[in-house]
């Protein structure tokens, strides 16, 4: 026998012992099979806890943050489940349009050798053609909550009985306000049917839900210290509020990233960002819920293709994207809360493969950084924007393009300067526009000294309290948290799936809760109860 003979054999050898994990879950062979082709090679420990319970058709509450192989997680044991019967057997909802496709793309490929036949269900699309897939008798239907009601209340889905069903990012659901929707849903649901619930977080209102519509749940949880990806680099650059622009190209430039995702607070600035990128000859496009479907989905696939290689999006836009080969994310404003920051940064540093989450901060927001660090178990280091070498600048003028525009100034300016002079201005102004970008890691850290000293001054009654008022604040309790608060359009979307673009968000940071529709009351920890309501 050859060695490569040898070698192919071991890899073989390998991928079956990696696939045995799988077996040991309990799968059938077909399963096994689209889990290969999938190319996964064993289970993360959210598919290792939720799947065995889930395939003794047991009620699960799943709490794990994106990234972690949630889908698979409760698709492979349906697929598994799956009778062949005529009709509906497994109900899969989910809050966005993007997310829903993608969850049908996937069970539909982990499904290939069952033949599996799915449908996806969402707003923005003919419901006359939704209606004649669905009267194609599909298997599983993966489905948006307002349209799915739509389609119940009107009467489209015959003998409507699923087996299963999953509520797949609900906290994302409440945040959205479909929660009342998803209680009306169930009351076209028989009592006994297997409830599966997903979330990246367990707001007090999500475990109320909980309570009503699960019989005895089995309770997962893959804390942030298990999801931790030791694979991403996390960074952070100390900037000015109006460098922003600057400093993600010059971190563009300099990084050369191949795909890069650029996390944009609201819908306005994710149109205004991508339009100045664009303007700098990058390819870059723009994803948010003011876009129509068809919009969307060309962006999206623009990004897949390699046609684009900055994808500019809001946060619920972006939710449950699964784009590979990502190699950066720039969180262009600070996330609203740390689930938020992780939900971001997961989507790169995937398969292995190394990712870079860099985050472009104020002064005023270092304190709210430092809280993400503590909270998800990680480093994030200070790193200065770097500056632009004199070659760079001289190879920048040579390749650059003489306009139209440019001779004619050049026309008009000719007979009131010599060139020399001419020129040396010009590059003094091409200079100072590439001059240094934000706070060097020594100028913060003896501002930071600074500020904290005045502070302790303060408090101890040392402080000259009528003039300085304690000092400058960097992101606490005070004026930091406020100001950032007060310019930030929430990121709340609407039940038509887009986002509220310039509605300051009452959520304090570090928590989740709801969008503020309601005031919900605070419960403990859930605790699962016998399913003695239904609607």
């Amino acid at each position: 026998m050859s060695n490569q003979d040898l070698l192919d054999s071991s890899t073989i050898s390998s991928s079956e012992s990696n696939l045995d994990a799988f077996k040991a879950l309990g799968l059938k062979e077909q399963v096994i099979k689209g889990v290969k082709e999938a190319g996964f090679t064993t289970p993360s420990p959210v598919q290792e806890k939720a799947i065995p319970p889930i395939l003794e058709g047991k009620d699960v509450i799943a709490q794990a943050q994106t990234g972690t192989g949630k889908t698979a997680a409760f698709a492979l044991p349906i697929l598994n489940m799956l009778e062949g019967n005529c009709g509906i057997e497994a109900l899969v909802i989910t809050p966005t349009r993007e997310l829903a496709m993608q969850i049908s793309d996937e069970v539909f490929k982990l499904g290939k050798f069952l033949r599996t036949k799915t449908v996806c269900v969402y707003g923005g699309q003919s419901i006359r053609r939704q209606v004649e897939l669905i009267e194609k008798n599909p298997q599983v239907m993966i489905a948006t909550p307002g349209r799915l009601l739509d389609h119940l209340k009107h009467g489209h889905i015959k003998n409507f009985n699923p087996k299963i069903i999953v509520l797949d990012e609900s906290d994302e659901m409440l945040d959205m306000g479909f929660i009342d929707d998803i209680e009306e849903i169930f009351s076209y649901i028989p009592n006994s049917i297997q409830t599966l619930l997903f979330s990246a977080t367990m707001p007090s209102r999500i475990k109320q839900l909980a309570d009503k519509i699960l019989c005895e749940p089995v309770l997962i949880k893959i804390t942030s210290t298990n999801v931790t990806n030791t694979d991403i680099s996390q960074r952070y650059y100390i900037i000015n509020d109006n460098e922003r622009n600057d400093a993600l190209t010059r971190l563009i430039d300099t990084e050369a990233p191949g795909k890069s995702l650029v996390f944009i607070r609201t819908k306005r600035e994710a149109d205004e960002v991508n339009g100045y990128l664009q303007n700098k000859g990058y390819r870059s496009v723009a994803l948010h819920g003011d876009m129509d479907q068809r919009a969307r989905r060309s962006a999206i696939e623009s990004f897949k293709r390699d046609e684009s290689d900055i994808l500019v999006a809001t946060d619920v836009a972006a939710r449950g994207l699964d784009i590979s080969d990502i190699s950066h994310v720039f969180n262009y404003h600070m996330p609203l809360n740390i689930e938020s920051y992780v939900h971001r940064i997961g989507r790169t540093g995937r398969a292995g493969k190394k990712g870079v989450a860099i985050t472009l901060a104020t002064p005023l927001e270092y304190k709210e950084l430092k809280r993400i660090q503590a909270e998800i178990s990680s480093t994030l280091e200070l790193y200065e924007i770097p500056a632009v070498s004199n070659d760079e600048l001289i190879n920048k003028i040579l390749s650059a393009k003489v306009t139209d525009d440019a001779i004619l100034c050049y026309e008009s300016i000719k007979d009131k300067i010599d060139n020399a002079q001419l020129i040396l201005r010009l590059i003094s102004l091409t200079f100072g526009s590439s001059a240094k970008i934000g706070m060097s890691k020594k100028d913060f850290e003896a501002s930071f000294v600074k500020d904290l000293k005045k502070r302790n001054d303060f408090k101890s009654g040392g402080g000259d309290r009528g003039r300085s008022g304690g000092g400058r604040r960097f992101g606490g309790g005070g004026g930091g948290s406020r100001d950032r608060r007060s310019d930030r359009g929430g990121e709340r979307s609407e039940r038509s799936g887009g986002e509220r673009s310039d509605r300051s968000s009452s959520r304090d940071f570090g928590k989740g809760g709801s969008s503020g529709r309601k005031e919900f009351s605070k419960g403990g920890d859930f605790k699962g109860g016998s399913r003695s309501k239904r609607y």
